[in-house]
C-alpha cells in the first residue's frame, strides 16, 4: 500500500473504502472484507447513515486502531460552533472511537440545524466567511481536546481553503473533491502542493450509484471511455483499475465504494498500478471539467447557493 505524507508527519493510506450509498447490511460486511484484504483507509460521514454498522465492523477487527485511518464528515446541519463537537461526538460514538484521524467540513453549505436534507429555502442558511471561520475554529478545539488528529474539507474551492490557511491556527491537512479523468482538478492540486495540503478524489469511477435525482442525461461514462477500455484489456486489469491507478500515480488518495469481495479485492490491488508517461499523457487529455456532483441539489427555489459561490468558479 501506498501513503501519503502529510504536514503533520502522518501516513494517509492511498487507497481507502468509501461508504457513501453503501447499504445497511452490507456496509459492515464490506468493511470487514475490506480490513481481511488489507485495507485501512475507510472513509465515513455522519449523514450516510451507516456509521454504527461500520463501528461494529471496526470493534470486531483484530486490526489495531494504529494501523487504521478513519475520516468522518460534519454535516451541513452541524456547523454553528456549538454543534461542531457534539456532531463528531455522535461519529465518535457510533463508530466506536476515541478519537478519527481525520475530520471534514462535508460542504460550505449551511442548513437549519433541525434540517438533514432541505425542503424549502427556510432551512438554507447563507455562507459567509465568517460562518467558516468560527466552524473552523470549533474544529481546531475538537483537535486539541484530542478528538479528532486532523481536520479538512471537503468540496471546498482553493478560495474558500485559502480563507481557513489565512485566519486559522491549525493547517487544513486534506482537501477532499470530486476527481477522476473528466475533473482533473490540476488546479486544486497545484494549490495543496503548495500550501501543504494533501487531496482525495472522491467519485473516481464516476459514482453511478448516486440518488437518481443527481444523474443528468447523457452524462459521459468514464468505465465505457474507449481509450480506458483499451488500455485496460492492453495492461490486463479492468477499466475500474485504471482510474484508482491513475489517481495514485498523480500522488492522491482515493476512496472507492464497492460492497463485492472481488471488486474490493481488485480496488486494493489498483493502489500498486503504476501507469507509464504515455498512458498518463492519454487520460491527461481527457479533463472536460465535469462534475457528476455538481451541488446543484443545495439550489432549490431561493436558496442562496448557485454554482458559481458555491465552486467559485473553479
Amino acid at each position: 500500500m501506498k501513503y501519503l505524507s502529510l504536514h503533520t508527519g502522518a501516513k494517509m493510506p492511498a487507497l481507502g473504502l468509501g461508504t457513501w450509498r453503501a447499504d445497511k447490511g452490507e456496509v459492515g460486511r464490506a468493511v470487514t472484507e475490506a480490513l481481511n484484504l488489507g485495507y485501512r483507509h475507510v472513509d465515513c460521514a455522519q449523514v450516510y447513515g451507516n456509521e454504527a454498522e461500520v463501528g461494529e465492523a471496526l470493534k470486531a477487527t483484530s486490526v489495531a486502531r494504529e494501523e487504521l485511518w478513519i475520516t468522518s464528515k460534519l454535516w451541513n446541519n452541524a456547523q454553528r460552533p456549538e454543534d461542531v463537537r457534539p456532531a463528531l461526538e455522535q461519529s465518535l460514538k457510533a463508530l466506536g472511537l476515541d478519537y478519527l484521524d481525520l475530520y471534514l467540513i462535508h460542504w460550505p453549505v449551511q442548513l437549519a440545524h433541525t434540517v438533514m436534507y432541505p425542503q424549502s429555502r427556510q432551512d438554507f442558511i447563507a455562507w459567509t466567511t465568517e460562518h467558516a471561520l468560527e466552524t473552523w475554529n470549533a474544529l481546531e478545539a475538537c483537535v486539541r481536546s484530542g478528538l479528532v488528529r486532523h481536520i479538512g474539507t471537503s468540496n471546498f474551492s482553493t478560495k474558500k481553503i485559502q480563507v481557513l490557511l489565512d485566519n486559522g491556527s491549525i493547517r487544513p491537512a486534506v482537501s477532499q473533491v470530486e476527481m477522476h479523468p473528466y475533473l482533473q482538478q490540476d488546479g486544486m492540486r497545484a494549490f495543496c502542493r503548495a500550501n501543504g495540503l494533501a487531496v482525495t478524489g472522491f467519485a473516481p469511477l464516476g459514482s453511478k450509484h448516486r440518488p437518481a435525482h443527481q444523474h443528468r442525461e447523457g452524462e459521459p461514462s468514464l468505465l465505457d471511455h474507449p481509450e480506458i477500455v483499451a488500455m485496460s484489456e492492453r495492461l490486463g486489469t479492468t477499466p475500474a483499475s485504471i482510474l484508482l491507478g491513475w489517481a495514485v500515480t498523480r500522488g492522491t488518495s482515493v476512496i472507492p465504494k464497492s460492497t463485492n469481495p472481488d471488486r474490493l479485492r481488485q480496488n486494493l490491488a489498483a493502489a500498486d498500478l503504476e501507469l507509464g508517461e504515455a498512458d498518463m499523457a492519454l487520460i491527461s487529455a481527457m479533463d472536460m471539467g465535469y462534475r457528476f456532483l455538481d451541488g446543484s441539489h443545495w439550489m432549490l427555489e431561493g436558496s442562496p447557493y448557485t454554482l458559481e459561490n458555491i465552486w467559485d468558479g473553479e
